[in-house]
């Protein structure tokens, strides 16, 4: 007799491509996992899977009983919800989080879902966003807080936030009197976001397009480092200054008036898969949605 656990099972070794992944998701063996397939295929009397020594995949008909797999579990899903009240939402949720996020409103999310999910467990990942789409792509994490959106088949976006880039620099870096030119950037280096990442992209365009052939760039995922090897003199910087205020205040780093075309905002979005599983992330985007919103970074409307 077929059960919701071989179902549950079939959906998440198909979402996942192995058995060992569908183990760990569901919290049991791998034993376990190839007991319940074999017991689903002998019920319905049709082959699921194609097992090689590269892993399983889906057989024609596979394919054919997924979608029905995952209305069934929606279903379940569902009427769990409607069954129980929202103060009572458990279990975990991991988070990816770009660190322009961290340095905002992260704590304060945190706290209120705390506040409001007492049994919900958070695990937050901080990460690029190019590493976060792989992570969330791959269901290493349910939701991420990202430059997005993902126009992705399956993909649920709810834009967050969009925080203006600026240059901003050192004092000590004694660049001269502005407004300041590209070509006179260019003779210091340019701290900014990773090197795959869009504004390092953009702003090493803009400098080659002014004639500086070799600018000197140095990318770097962590935003603190960034801040402070700028602070320290070592060249200036793109970024956005949302979370410089104290490094501001304290003139130990000020905004730069520069001669080029405008810098565009870095949109923020709340990224998630759709899924049986996903009621809780996307409980988790809205709380971010509201959160964001109170920390004033204006929505690019791209991003929806």
């Amino acid at each position: 007799m077929i059960d919701l656990r071989q179902i549950e099972t079939f959906f998440w070794v198909a979402t996942l491509g192995s058995f060992r992944a569908a183990s760990e998701k569901l919290n049991t063996t791998q034993p376990a996992i190839s007991q319940r397939i074999a017991s689903l295929e002998e019920d319905l009397g049709v082959r699921l899977f194609e097992r090689d020594a590269r892993g399983v995949t889906l057989t024609g008909k596979g394919h054919e009983l997924l979608s029905h797999a995952e209305r069934m579990l929606q279903v379940r899903s569902d009427m769990l919800e409607a069954a129980r009240a929202q103060n009572v939402m458990s279990g975990r949720v991991r988070i990816g989080v770009a660190e322009t996020i961290v340095q905002t409103w992260l704590p304060e999310l945190l706290e209120a879902v705390h506040a409001a999910h007492p049994a919900l467990v958070l695990e937050i990942e901080v990460d690029t966003s190019n590493v976060l789409r792989a992570q969330l792509i791959g269901r290493q994490i349910d939701v991420a807080f990202l430059m997005g959106p993902i126009l992705e088949d399956r993909m649920e976006n709810l834009p967050l936030c969009t925080y203006p880039l600026a240059w901003v620099a050192s004092p000590s870096l004694d660049l001269g009197p502005g407004p300041l030119t590209l070509e006179c950037m260019g003779r210091h280096p340019i701290i900014t976001y990773p090197s795959a990442s869009e504004p390092y992209r953009m702003v090493r365009d803009m400098l080659m397009r002014a004639g500086v052939k070799a600018p000197r760039m140095y990318g770097s995922a962590s935003l603190s480092m960034v801040v402070r090897m700028a602070a320290d003199g070592m060249g200036s910087s793109v970024i956005a200054p949302i979370f410089l205020d104290k490094e501001l205040a304290r003139g130990e780093l000020c905004v730069l008036d520069v001669q080029a075309d405008p810098l565009p905002g870095l949109s923020f979005t709340a990224t998630w898969m759709q899924g049986p599983d996903s009621h809780a992330a996307r409980a988790v985007a809205q709380m971010a949605q509201a959160v964001a919103a109170r920390h004033g970074g204006s929505v690019d409307p791209a991003a929806t």
